[in-house]
């Protein structure tokens, strides 16, 4: 689990700035907690979760990449120990079937703070970025073969980027930070080609943003860190027709470490976040929604506890399941057509920089975060 504000008198976290590429954030032992009912936690929770444990991961690690493979499996890639300077280049496959987790070919580089994208033309994963020497360079796993293997480099150094898949089958890689700071630049990697060329800037720079693909030729961009460590509300539009940026509506307060996902309507789900003071800012409970139509933010109900860190995954029903952060074990589900969040109980400890990935079959593999390399599945 990684800590920033200790709620329990046993847990501590250490992290840098976003500007250092020296220390990471620790994985920090925690004691395993059981599911819990509404009545043995007394928080208001509707029965109990439906987590099951499932196969440990071959290293525990935090800060990765989990990417759902044409095949089914899951690739996990990189991301950083237990001690909270060892960054990794392995990587790690996770088979629904058996329930289990195996080795893969390492990366070229260690990373974290990076992106994975899957190809919908090839079925590679492009790696690209992360924290650190490696941070101009990218990769590419083949499942086939079961390797990575060296791809161009991109036009700029970044991490904690944003990659998002467009239709025309490119990638957009947009903002970030790298040694002289936070990046208003983008850029596309084109998988035919194999390489990386500048397209438009956005309209601000940013770092710990958003970026959701609409499923219309646009993406939207919210929310960031600025190079001061204060949160932006403004959000912004990249149209890929075009290659270029426009403003579209500020959400309705500042936020970065957030989660969007887009829910079934078409619209998108803004929830949780730190709202400014950087790192160990304020955390949000509060939830918005965009609509593209619209192009503008509506507050929307709040979650059942502030987060960050935590991650939101669309289920085959349409609601979201919001997981962990801010080092926390509860989990909620919550209801885009109803506005409504609630509490179902909790995870079998707390995660923070976990990963969550819907299987084909439609449970959630929640991986990583804590110390020992646990995982389980939502179903």
């Amino acid at each position: 689990m990684f800590r920033r504000v200790p709620a329990f008198p046993t847990v501590v976290l250490r992290y840098t700035p976003p500007m250092s590429n020296r220390v990471r954030p620790a994985l920090v032992k925690v004691a395993v907690l059981s599911v819990v009912t509404a009545a043995a936690a007394g928080c208001g929770e509707v029965g109990t979760t439906h987590f099951a444990p499932t196969g440990k991961m071959t290293v525990a690690r935090g800060g990765h990449t989990a990417t759902l493979l044409p095949n089914g499996k899951v690739l996990l890639a990189g991301g950083f120990g237990s001690n909270g300077t060892t960054i990794f280049a392995s990587a790690e496959l996770y088979d629904p079937a058996t329930g289990t987790f195996a080795a893969t070919g390492d990366m070229i580089a260690p990373r974290y703070r990076h992106t994975a994208t899957l190809l919908a033309s090839t079925g590679m994963v492009l790696v690209t970025g992360g924290e650190g020497s490696e941070a101009q360079t990218a990769e590419l796993y083949d499942p086939a073969t079961g390797t990575f293997a060296a791809t161009s480099n991109m036009t700029t150094a970044r991490f904690e980027h944003t990659a998002q898949l467009l239709l025309n089958g490119k990638v957009l890689i947009a903002g970030g930070s790298d040694s002289s700071g936070v990046l208003a630049s983008a850029e596309l990697y084109d998988p035919a080609a194999g390489t990386f060329s500048p397209t438009g800037n956005m309209t601000t720079a940013r770092f710990e943003h958003s970026a959701t693909a609409l499923g219309n030729g646009k993406v939207l961009i919210a929310g960031s860190v600025d190079g001061s460590g204060d949160a932006l509300a403004s959000a912004e539009l990249y149209d890929e027709a075009a290659g270029t940026f426009t403003a579209t509506g500020s959400m309705t307060g500042p936020r970065s470490w957030h989660t969007a996902t887009q829910v079934v309507s078409g619209k998108v789900l803004i929830a949780g976040g730190i709202s400014g003071g950087g790192i160990n800012g304020p955390h949000l409970a509060s939830a918005e929604v965009y609509d593209p139509k619209a192009g503008r933010f509506t507050a929307t109900g709040s979650m059942t506890m502030a987060r960050s860190f935590h991650t939101a995954t669309l289920l085959t029903d349409g609601t979201v399941l919001i997981a962990g952060g801010a080092s926390s074990a509860r989990v909620e589900v919550f209801n885009p057509s109803a506005g409504t969040s609630t509490a179902i109980g909790s995870m079998s400890g707390p995660r923070e920089w976990h990963t969550a990935t819907r299987l084909t079959s439609g449970k959630v593999l929640i991986a990583g975060g804590d110390a020992s390399g646990s995982a389980e599945l939502y179903q």
